[in-house]
This record gives structure tokens, sequence and C-alpha cells, in this order.
């Protein structure tokens, strides 16, 4: 259960709705130094009430201001944006930098005379303009129906990415193949190698010293998870590994920890925690989540899961 809670942590950096693969316009600006990819979809957010009380229990700030943002330039998220994707990367000395792409079918023409009518003056990057937004974001049209935003010096360094100034996602193989198995549901992330070991760290708790995790976590090498609202809740996850036995004596920590949880959880938690399984698959460890909407959202009020969103 301790692992889903970390992969669902991450899931809740944006809001919970329903995904679709990478566009090129946003594929092109992702820079190879990836740490993070996280797509989510507001196309059929409203087809699920469990992904909607979610959504409103757990929306982050920022992803609350950026909407807010969107609405002052004449785009209403719940109408106007179909995907939202998020990617958190490395840009040299200036750090980790991250970055949102939104697409949807709004009118650039309309939404650009809105902005000029505010006064938004946009300032030129590359062969990009980038315009101001409120609460401190700053965006640029990719094409009609795509958006970059973040920080300035985040959506520079997407800009320079897009102009081939420095490389892209297509040349890091190790993030970019992770993608086509999980890039079609409904929600899906891949994570890099270090996000990986770190995340399997705290996953695995005291388990972690008892099983000379440093020597374990070395064969680790990244992660891929999916998550979809159709006829309950349905959690993915899928840590890829050097070789099988680094797979199988991950699951075995695992369901060690799995079991430990349940003898002091709550009747939600024990749902949880029946509900999830955990298996090696070649080099693989693969950990699934299942659970109809009524227990899922009787776990959403548990002490466990407001630990988790906190």
């Amino acid at each position: 259960m301790k692992l889903f809670k970390g992969c669902l942590t991450s899931l809740l950096l944006v809001s919970v709705a329903y995904a679709t693969p990478l566009n090129s316009s946003a594929r092109s600006c992702v820079p190879a130094d990836l740490l993070q990819l996280i797509s989510v979809d507001y196309r059929t957010l409203k087809d699920s009430p469990t992904a909607m009380a979610l959504k409103a229990q757990l929306m982050p700030d920022n992803i609350k201001q950026f909407e807010a943002a969107l609405k002052e330039i004449g785009i209403d998220p719940e109408k106007d944006v179909d995907t939202l994707t998020f990617a958190s990367f490395r840009d040299g000395k200036q750090g980790v930098k991250n970055v949102g792409f939104a697409s949807g079918p709004f009118d650039m023409k309309t939404v650009l005379k809105k902005m000029k009518l505010q006064n938004f003056k946009p300032k030129k990057h590359g062969t990009a303009l980038v315009y101001p937004m409120a609460g401190g974001f700053v965006m640029s049209f990719l094409d009609n129906s795509s958006l970059l935003f973040g920080d300035q010096t985040g959506v520079d360094a997407a800009l320079d990415t897009r102009d081939g100034i420095t490389l892209s996602l297509d040349t890091n193989g190790d993030m970019a193949d992770m993608m086509p198995d999980v890039d079609a549901s409904p929600v899906w992330s891949i994570l890099d190698q270090q996000g990986t070991q770190n995340m399997m760290r705290s996953a695995l708790g005291q388990a972690a010293s008892i099983a000379d995790y440093e020597t374990i976590k070395k064969r680790i090498l990244g992660s891929r998870y999916a998550m979809s609202f159709e006829s309950g809740v349905n959690f993915d996850l899928t840590v890829l590994t050097s070789d099988s036995m680094t797979a199988g004596t991950l699951s075995s920590l695992v369901k060690a920890g799995i079991l430990y949880k349940k003898m002091s959880a709550t009747a939600a938690e024990k749902v949880a925690v029946d509900n999830t399984t955990v298996d090696s698959d070649g080099s693989n460890l693969a950990v699934h989540f299942k659970a109809n909407d009524q227990d899922f959202r009787s776990l959403m009020h548990s002490d466990l899961f407001a630990a988790v969103s906190h």
C-alpha cells in the first residue's frame, strides 16, 4: 500500500482525470534530461464521480492558479482544455525545472486578441512569442490548439529544446521507450532511474535497510504507471530492473511491507491492501491496485489517504 501511496502522491501533483499520448508539438519541447512526465486529460473527467470527488479534494494550489490564469485570457479549463501534461527536467546549472502543456479546442486568435486588450505584451524568445499570465506564469502557443506554460526559465528551456538548441526527449531512449506501454492509458506517467530509486526506498521503509537497498537500487532502471476510473479505480505500476533476481527481490520486499501495513490498517485501508497485488514479470516488478468506487471513496476519507495528500 505504501508503494501505491508514493506513486499516487506523484499523480496528485496534478488533477486527476484521463490522458492520451503526448502530441507532437508538446513532445518536441520536452528536454532529454527528463525526470518525470505526467499526462492527464480533462475531456472525460465529468464522466467519473470518483475522479471529480478526488479532483475537488486534492487539486493543488498551483493548478488552481493556472486554471484561474487561463480564465483571465478567455480559456475555460472545463470546456476548452482536453489534455494537461507536466514535465520535470534538469536544466544544467539552472537545476530542476517544471513546465506544462495544455491542448484543446481553444481559439488562439480570440485568446491573443483578449490578451492584447488586457495589455499582456509578449517577449520574443528564439522563434517564439512568450506572453505573461496571472499568477507568475508565462505561456507560448505551440500551435493553434497547444500551449506551453510555466515560469520564465522553464518555458525558455523548453522552447530551446523545440528549436534544436538542446537535446529532446527522443534522444533519451531510456525514458522515451517507456512511453508506448502507458501513453494510451487514461492517466500515465514515466519516472527516471533516480526518481524510481527514491520512490522505492520510501515505499520499502525499514525494509530498505534490512535488504541492503543501496546494492539493489543500482539495478533499478526506471518506472511507469497508469491509472483509470472505468469500472472503479485501477492503478498499475511497473518498475524496470536490470534482471529477474532484482525484480523478484523487490517483489518479496513489497509483499512483506503490505502484510506489515495490514496489521495496523483501518477497515478502509485493509480493503486497499487486499486489492493490491504484487508480482515480478521477468526483470520487471508489477504492482496492481483495483477498487470499486464505493471502496475508494471510503479510502479517500481515511487518515492514511489524508497523509498521502498533504
